[in-house]
């Protein structure tokens, strides 16, 4: 199983994106049964599409078409409330604060499914949050 972050998913729905080829050959080889993604990262992808300054900004009705367009080819992973406790206590402990407990909500859900790659233009927070899976954690 691979684990896709926000970011890759972002670079594949805009096509001007500086991500967007090595982010679209990777989408190309996902399949429902192979690659996986948090629950969280849907709302991500919502906010970041219709968010976006005016020109590449979609409409919430055309962010909604394309997660439903990732999520024929996607296994959407959620957490337990205790899992998100759980996430926050692992995560005080570590150090990192704001923004990247998201980023640690992801590598959660990436652990939940023992992914043997998690891609994500983020690397440096992803790494920050679990060093331990830093071989695991790569670009596309």
């Amino acid at each position: 199983m691979i684990f896709l972050d926000t970011s890759v998913l972002i670079a594949v729905a805009q096509v001007n994106h500086i991500h967007h080829a090595p982010s679209r050959a990777l989408w190309d080889q996902c399949t429902i049964s192979t690659t996986a993604v948090s629950t969280h990262t849907l709302a991500e992808i919502y906010s970041t599409l219709t968010a976006m300054p005016p020109r590449l900004r979609i409409s919430p009705r055309d962010a909604v078409l394309v997660i439903e367009t990732f999520l024929a080819r996607l296994t959407p992973v959620a957490l337990s409330a205790e899992g998100y406790l759980q996430t926050l206590r692992d995560t005080s402990n570590r150090g990192p604060s704001g923004d990247m407990i998201y980023d640690a909500l992801h590598i959660a859900c990436a652990r939940k499914v023992d992914a043997e790659r998690i891609y994500t233009w983020n690397l440096k927070h992803f790494r920050a949050v679990a060093p331990d899976l830093a071989t695991r954690i790569v670009s596309p």
